[in-house]
């Protein structure tokens, strides 16, 4: 334990953010320099408040089961290196859940119970960062190779995690990306404020070292077909996310000026180095997000960089509540009143409204929303319609980002004859192979949509099972989900 009396002398204290005025000027990451410089001089008393409890629920709230008390102490104590080695023992993109991750493991905290939890999120960043900045974040190369060869499509942090543990277990990997650059949605669906590319950029560097191959700009389905890839490779993985949009059939949505979130945050991101021809812009425009969610406060962000007018972020849930509801018990993650980084920077949030048709002008374009307040039916739990408020809210821009049902199934998924499960998402078994043997599927792709920390996870699971596959005998490689997790999961 670090500070036996930490948790008592020490208050919780995070990073500071850059003044809100500064920020929405640029691009750059929120924070002074990057989180884990951020954090850095609080770092160690903020550990010291880890109590280092008997039964640490925060591995449970963690996805990866990251060795959260073990390495709080080992910074308390100024053991920087061993830290990194334990933080790099669960996870291997800790600087990517140390920034996009809503730390579950927080809210799993023993600490929280009575009083602030520890700041996991910070001292998990601040550690990986200092070790980046130090150089001591090295390629691990394979002690010898297996000559087995496998497939990863899609490089988002699942099929960067799967293909770094395969990598290091000795086999030929090569990733495929449909897009220009690898990375996934990490590279152009999460903005720069939020995790610079050059965050990305020096984790792929070290994959290439050690050996991991990348090939983007290869649509897979298109370009190659499945068949194609099973001849040439002893395994596939399919980490190709979840990425069919859920649509919004209201009156008025063929009008122009209604996006999808994912196309508008794209070219958002390309806008930064390269001209983006009828680039979507928010410029000038009231801008409205329908959803709540990460991706909805991505495209708020973005849209005040931009130089909206007005946005406002429509939400069909009530209201949040400031605290845990007695619902939602420690150590589960509770759907509580949240303020982000965009938040902070303007826009208005409307909860318990629901869209009921686009309006547009006679040239086809948007020009407002009309909407309702809603609300759930006790017998039913359906939200209803509140007689009597019905509105209209001017729009020249309106953004969906209300989340996505599944792979894309046209292609690769069709292709290959893959068995899905009951909510269109590729079917797997406990080693994460599919219906198809010798082609393996992991990720929101798997698993339906959900947290970059899952993603990493099922990763490192799915690894586990394809190389067991590959050399015929139980893999040594660590796995984080494991059949009794796939059913809590589920």
């Amino acid at each position: 334990m670090a500070d036996f009396k930490g948790f008592i002398k020490y208050p919780r204290e995070v990073a500071e953010r850059r003044p809100t005025d500064e920020r929405v000027d640029d691009w750059v990451e929120v924070y002074p320099g990057d989180p884990g410089k951020a954090v850095l001089p609080i770092i160690q008393t903020q550990a010291a408040r880890c109590m280092d409890c008997g039964i640490p629920f925060c591995h449970n709230g963690c996805p990866l089961g990251n060795l959260i008390p073990e390495w709080n102490d080992l910074i308390y104590r100024g053991e920087w290196q061993v830290a990194l080695d334990r933080l790099h023992a669960t996870n291997n993109f800790p600087e990517f859940t140390g920034r996009l991750c809503p730390a579950p493991c927080e809210t799993a905290c023993v600490e929280g119970i009575h009083r602030d939890p520890v700041t996991i999120k910070n001292v998990e960043v601040a550690i990986v960062d200092k070790g980046w900045d130090d150089l001591r974040v090295t390629p691990q190369m394979p002690n010898w190779h297996t000559l087995k060869t496998v497939a990863v499509v899609g490089s988002g942090p699942s099929g960067l995690a799967v293909a770094q543990q395969l990598t290091r277990a000795g086999h030929t990997v090569v990733v495929y990306e449909r897009h220009d650059a690898i990375g996934g949605l990490m590279r152009y669906g999460i903005p720069n404020f939020k995790m610079e590319k050059s965050v990305l950029d020096r984790r792929l560097k070290q994959m290439r070292l050690e050996g991991t191959t990348f090939k983007p700009n290869t649509n897979i389905g298109v370009d190659l077909t499945g068949e194609q890839l099973q001849e040439r490779f002893d395994a596939v993985v399919l980490a190709i996310g979840s990425t069919t949009p859920r649509d919004l059939p209201i009156p008025g949505r063929e009008l122009s000026g209604i996006h999808q979130a994912v196309e508008y945050l794209t070219q958002a991101t390309h806008a930064l180095t390269e001209e983006v021809p009828d680039q979507i812009t928010a410029e000038g425009k009231d801008v409205i997000i329908i959803g709540g969610g990460d991706t909805s406060n991505d495209c708020l962000g973005t849209a005040l960089r931009q130089g909206a007018r007005s946005v406002t972020q429509l939400e069909i849930m009530p209201h949040p509540p400031a605290l845990r509801p007695d619902r939602q018990p420690w150590p589960t993650y509770p759907m509580i009143y949240r303020v982000a980084s965009a938040n902070e920077e303007g826009g208005d949030r409307v909860y318990s409204a629901s869209s009921s048709e686009f309006v547009g002008d006679e040239s086809g374009a948007i020009t407002s929303v009309r909407l309702h307040d809603v609300k759930r039916s006790a017998e039913t739990g359906r939200f209803e319609t509140v007689e009597g408020t019905e509105r209209e809210m001017p729009a020249q821009l309106v953004l969906l980002a209300m989340g996505f049902t599944g792979p894309q199934k046209e292609g690769l998924v069709t292709d290959l004859g893959l068995e899905l499960d009951q909510r269109g998402n590729i079917k797997r078994n406990d080693d994460y192979e599919t219906s198809v043997p010798g082609v393996f599927a992991c990720g929101d792709a798997g698993r339906g949509q959900s947290l970059i920390v899952w993603a990493i996870a099922e990763g490192r699971s799915c690894a586990a099972g394809v190389d067991a596959f590959l050399n015929e005998k139980p893999s040594q490689l660590p796995r984080p989900i494991g059949p009794q997790e796939r059913q809590l999961m589920l």
